[in-house]
This record gives structure tokens, sequence and C-alpha cells, in this order.
């Protein structure tokens, strides 16, 4: 069974390329957060069950695998220097929240719940467009 917001997450990336920003490296970045966003919602939703995460089935257990994914990618990211490395784990750790994030909203029951995370989404993925638009400050 296929949760609404898979369906959504699997058409945001087609929306986001059709409406190409220009060569602005902010919506670029979106784009490309959105596609990878994309990516690891299906993965975790695909390893924790077909309906992500049951409340019957433990609270943890709905978001095992998005959380080792998130760890797994925050290990693996590095850089040249302090700020690459910042950058590049930040990113990671905000793709781990994002996917949390698409797995509360698939399967909480609570207005509340389902409020906070449609806010992180929204951070988190215009935060990852940031972060991935960032270029070194010039050496003075």
């Amino acid at each position: 069974m296929i949760r609404p917001p898979l369906i959504v997450a699997a058409v945001l990336p087609l929306l986001l390329i059709a409406c190409d920003g220009g060569g602005d490296p902010v919506q670029q970045a979106m784009r490309e957060a959105a596609t990878t966003n994309h990516a690891a919602t299906v993965t975790a939703g695909e390893v924790s069950g077909p309906h992500g995460g049951d409340h019957e089935a433990g609270g943890n257990q709905a978001f095992a695998a998005s959380e080792a994914e998130m760890h797994r990618l925050m290990a693996a990211a590095s850089g040249e220097t302090v700020d690459q490395a910042y950058i590049a784990k930040m990113i990671a750790h905000h793709q781990g929240a994002v996917a949390m994030a698409e797995i509360a909203l698939g399967d909480s029951r609570d207005p509340e719940v389902r409020r906070m995370a449609r806010a992180v989404i929204d951070t988190q993925t215009r935060e990852i467009a940031e972060m991935r638009a960032w270029r070194p400050a010039a050496a003075s």
C-alpha cells in the first residue's frame, strides 16, 4: 500500500525539475534535496514495511531504517576543511530528519505531531538547499 506522503514525495522532484529556476543555485539545491529526500523516504518505507511503521508495531521500529541511514551518511560525509565537513554532515543529518518526519507524517494520527513533521520537512529541506548552495568564503 502506498501512503499519500510517498506519492507526494514521488511527484515533488518531478515538479521541481519542471519548474527550472533558471540557474539559481538555491533552487537547484532544493531540486536536488527533494530528489534525495524522496529516495531516503522510499528506502526507509521499504525497509520498515508497507506501512512505514504502524503504531501497533512500536514507535522506535518505525524509525530504525531512516535513523541507521542517517548515521551511515553522517559517518561517510567528509570535507577538506571543518567548514566543508560541517556542511556535508549537516546535510546528511537534515536528510535523516526529513526521512523521519515523512514517516511521522504518514503514520501519526496526532494533528500536532503531523504539524510539527510538516514544519520539519519544509524547514530542513530549505536548509539542505541553502547548505548545498554554500560556497566557501574567499580568503582575505
